[in-house]
C-alpha cells in the first residue's frame, strides 16, 4: 500500500467515523471469512457497516474525530470498525448476538453521541427495544389516562340516563 492509498484510507475512515451515529470497535481474531462475510451481511441488514483496515491507519483517522479520539488507546492487533449509519442499538444487538454465536469475536469499545462507551454499556445497549417499539410503548403510555377519563365519563354518563327515566315513573306513582 503506498503514501496515497493510505491517506485515501486514512480519509475514508475519518469520514465515516464522523458520519455515523455511533461506532464500534470489534476484535475479530479467528473468525473465518465466511463468518466475517455473515457478520457484514448481518450488519449491512440493521443500516451498519464493517471495515477492516490497519490498526495504525485507523488511529490516524480517529485521532481528529470528535469522540472517537478516545479510542485510539485501543486499536491494537487484529481490529475492526463497525459504523452504525442510523440506528446504534440495533447494531449493538447484531453485535452481541454474533459474538454470543462466535467465539472470535469481541467487542473492545465504541462510540456513541461523542462519548466512549465500554463493552458493558454496549451489551445494555443491545437490550434496548427498536425505535418502532419505544415509539408504540409511548402511545400507549400517554393514551392510558386519555382513555381512562373517557371510560369514566362514559360510565357517569350511562348511569346518569339510566336514573332520568325512573324518577318519572316513581313520580306517577306517587
Amino acid at each position: 500500500m503506498n503514501r496515497q492509498q493510505k491517506e485515501q484510507s486514512v480519509s475514508s475512515l475519518h469520514q465515516e467515523l464522523a458520519s455515523s451515529s455511533a461506532s464500534f470497535l470489534v476484535g475479530y481474531q479467528g473468525l473465518t471469512v465466511s463468518e466475517l462475510e455473515k457478520l457484514r451481511k448481518s450488519l449491512r441488514a440493521q443500516g451498519g457497516k464493517f471495515q477492516v483496515a490497519k490498526a495504525r491507519l485507523m488511529k490516524l483517522a480517529a485521532k481528529d474525530t470528535p469522540g472517537a479520539a478516545e479510542m485510539v488507546p485501543y486499536c491494537k492487533q487484529q481490529v475492526g470498525l463497525v459504523f452504525a449509519s442510523q440506528e446504534s442499538p440495533a447494531i449493538a444487538k447484531t453485535l452481541v448476538n454474533f459474538a454470543k454465536d462466535h467465539n472470535g469475536l469481541k467487542i473492545i469499545v465504541g462510540c456513541t453521541e461523542q462519548k466512549l462507551i465500554d463493552a458493558k454499556t454496549i451489551n445494555f445497549l443491545a437490550t434496548i427495544p427498536p425505535r418502532e417499539v419505544l415509539l408504540a410503548q409511548l402511545c400507549g403510555v400517554l393514551n392510558g389516562p386519555v382513555a381512562a377519563l373517557a371510560r369514566v365519563l362514559h360510565a357517569i354518563s350511562t348511569k346518569g340516563q339510566e336514573a332520568t327515566p325512573e324518577a318519572p315513573a316513581e313520580q306517577a306513582a306517587a
